[in-house]
């Protein structure tokens, strides 16, 4: 959200971050991020800001959409059980699936409030993006 909202107080980190990669090719982008993505832009942007997302997001600007395989919906299940205390929630549980599918540690994502409790199956901790 804050790399699609200039006056977002996270953008210019975020795009820092984003810019500093040498390719976008290896960001992948769960389909259940962009539904949620879409969502906030939309009511805080309105619909124009929701299409230029999707053109860029088109053109590979914030990554490699991925869909979900049956094993990450079974993964995402079991984490929203485990940390319903959060609550965690299917976005950021299919964002920590597909980390672990492509055994990854890095996790790009402002939300350090779910990331940082949840304990992925591969790692001992994720790495968050932008720092």
């Amino acid at each position: 959200m804050a790399l699609a909202s200039p006056s977002d107080a996270a953008h210019d980190r975020c795009r820092n971050w984003l810019d500093s990669l040498p390719t976008r090719r290896d960001l992948l982008v769960p389909a259940t991020v962009i539904a949620e993505t879409c969502y906030l832009i939309e009511r805080y942007g309105g619909p124009r800001a929701e299409a230029v997302f999707l053109d860029d997001l088109a053109l590979g600007a914030y990554g490699t959409v991925t869909g979900l395989m049956p094993e990450d919906l079974e993964r995402m299940a079991d984490l929203v059980r485990t940390y319903a205390d959060l609550p965690l929630g299917g976005t950021d549980a299919s964002v920590i699936a597909v980390a672990e599918r492509v055994k990854t540690a890095n996790v790009a994502t402002l939300d350090r409030r779910h990331f940082t409790v949840v304990r992925p199956a591969h790692t001992n901790a994720l790495r968050l993006h932008p720092s």
